[in-house]
C-alpha cells in the first residue's frame, strides 16, 4: 500500500458535535483494543528522566494525558481544542496548530498517539526540525499500513456500533500509517543523531522510539 494522507471527517467537527463525542468513545476502544496508553506509559516510565515534562501532540481531550498524569507522569498537552474541562491547573496546555507551534524547545519529551500519520512526509519534515532542536525522547504509537487492518476494521467496527466518522477515519488512517523505518526518516532522524526503533503489532499498531545519541 502507497501511504496516502487524507483530511479525517473528526478533525471537522466542533468537540461537541454529537458525531465528535460518538467518534471519540469509539477511539478510547481503539485505543484499548491497541494497547496504546499501556505501553506509552512503559516507554515513558522506563526512558523518561526525574523532573521532565513531556509534551503530548494531537491531546484531544487530554484522556491520554490524564491517565498518564495518575501514574506520575508530567503531560502538558498541544491540540486545537480548547483546553479540556478538568484539565489540571499547573499543566500548560497549547492551543494551536502542532506544524505552526513554536513552543517545542522546552519540552525533552514529545511523543504522539494516532496523530503523526494524518501529516504528508513534507509536514511531518518540517516538524521534525522544530522537534529535533529541544526534544531528546520523542515517542510515537500509530496505526500500522495494512490492507488486512483496514478488512478487519470495515467488517469488525459495524458490528460494535462505531459511528460513521469512525469508519470513514479508520480506514483513511490505516492508508496514511507507516511501516518500516518511514516515520523517523520522514522525521528527519536519520542523520546519525539519533537511535531508533519501530515495529508493528498484531493489533495493528506501529511503534517507534526515538532517542537522541
Amino acid at each position: 500500500m502507497h501511504r496516502d494522507c487524507l483530511p479525517e471527517l473528526l478533525d471537522s467537527l466542533a468537540p461537541g458535535h454529537p458525531d465528535a463525542v460518538a467518534s471519540r468513545r469509539d477511539l478510547r476502544l481503539v485505543n484499548r483494543f491497541m494497547r496504546n496508553r499501556p505501553w506509552l506509559e512503559d516507554r515513558l516510565l522506563s526512558l523518561g528522566r526525574a523532573g521532565e515534562c513531556a509534551l503530548e501532540l494531537g491531546a484531544g481531550m487530554g484522556e491520554m494525558a490524564l491517565g498518564l498524569g495518575r501514574r506520575g507522569i508530567r503531560v502538558d498537552g498541544l491540540d486545537l481544542w480548547p483546553r479540556p474541562a478538568g484539565w489540571p491547573a499547573e499543566r500548560a496546555w497549547h492551543r494551536a496548530d502542532l506544524r505552526a507551534f513554536e513552543g517545542y524547545d522546552p519540552y525533552p519529551v514529545v511523543f504522539g498517539n494516532l496523530i503523526f500519520h494524518q501529516f504528508t512526509d513534507a509536514e511531518l519534515a518540517r516538524l521534525g526540525e522544530k522537534l529535533r532542536r529541544g526534544a531528546r525522547l520523542i515517542l510515537a504509537s500509530e496505526p500500522g499500513r495494512r490492507r488486512a487492518s483496514q478488512v478487519f476494521m470495515a467488517a469488525v467496527a459495524p458490528l460494535l456500533g462505531a459511528n460513521p466518522v469512525t469508519l470513514h477515519d479508520a480506514r483513511v488512517s490505516i492508508a496514511a500509517g507507516f511501516r518500516g523505518d518511514e516515520l523517523p526518516r520522514a522525521l528527519g532522524l536519520g542523520d546519525g543523531k539519533w537511535r531508533y526503533s519501530c515495529r508493528s503489532t498484531a493489533l495493528g499498531a506501529y511503534r517507534m522510539v526515538a532517542e537522541r545519541i
